[in-house]
């Protein structure tokens, strides 16, 4: 049977002048063929003969093989670039002649031209290939990472309840709980984070801050350039609401209750009633 979305081996049953008909090797009378056109048949190809093809649809959603290797095969993940936005949705440059499909009901995000997105490919209702950017039944769990190795990975969806979802790598399902988020972290973004715990079905929980004793340091020079922001005065201490502490500065509570210790001991700030100020040197 030729397989939709891959790559693979189709034996040459046909010669015609407009290229050569293909058809798997269990079916050498060619019941089900694919044209292969003329620009894309190997030299002195004859019938008999294999040839390894990717099998998608034409314009007139006429099965088509094509010798070239597109960017991502069925089910698998890949970043693409968007060539332009139409009335049903993006297309996407996936190094074939005819650009994917990328409809608006499976976008999680709204996209642009030249915009880069993180999309899996599958095969729609009406047995056309096209591309999701709701990628999590399509990464893959049996990642090399270890707890405190450090990953790269895209952001492809967020939750209220549950934080944000990372393909790490393009490849790998990975999650930054609710707790480890502070910050503006939005769909598309390409982020670096530390691996806290390997799920025992393989799964990634990802922090993009480092170990607490790492962190104060850093933590606490936000601290000072937070206060040199606001004209040297801070207008709010570490008994401030979580909300308040968050939104500013992009902390919990605990760090920056921890990072504010961290200056005092080291005597470069001093808490006022309603403020953090520098001490004077």
């Amino acid at each position: 049977m030729i397989q939709l979305g891959v790559k693979q081996n189709l034996t040459v049953v046909k010669q015609v002048e407009f290229g050569v008909y293909l058809s798997t090797e269990n079916d050498r009378d060619g019941e089900e063929r694919v044209l292969l056109p003329k620009k894309q048949v190997p030299e002195n190809t004859d019938i008999g003969d294999s040839i390894e093809v990717f099998v998608y649809k034409d314009s007139k959603d006429r099965l088509i093989a094509t010798v070239n290797t597109p960017k991502l095969e069925l089910h698998q993940v890949a970043e693409l670039r968007v060539v332009e936005v139409g009335k049903i949705g993006a297309f996407l440059d996936w190094g074939l002649e005819k650009d994917l499909l990328l409809p608006f009901k499976e976008q999680t995000r709204k996209v642009a031209e030249n915009d880069e997105c993180l999309v899996a490919l599958y095969i729609d209702k009406s047995s056309r290939l096209c591309a999701t950017m709701n990628v999590y039944k399509y990464l893959v769990t049996d990642s090399p990472y270890k707890k405190d190795d450090q990953v790269q990975g895209r952001v492809y969806e967020t939750s209220d309840e549950f934080g944000a979802f990372v393909a790490v790598d393009h490849k790998y399902s990975g999650l930054i709980p609710k707790k480890e988020l502070y910050g503006s972290v939005r769909i598309g973004d390409e982020i670096q984070a530390r691996v806290t715990n390997v799920k025992e079905d393989g799964k990634l929980d990802l922090s993009i801050r480092d170990k607490a004793y790492l962190q104060i340091s850093k933590d606490a020079e936000r601290v000072i350039q937070a206060i040199d922001s606001f004209d040297g005065a801070l207008p709010f201490t570490d008994k401030a609401n979580p909300e308040v502490i968050n939104r500013e500065m992009q902390m919990s509570k605990n760090e920056f209750k921890r990072a504010v210790g961290h200056l005092l001991k080291e005597g470069r700030i001093q808490i006022n009633e309603k403020s953090i100020t520098k001490k004077s040197l």
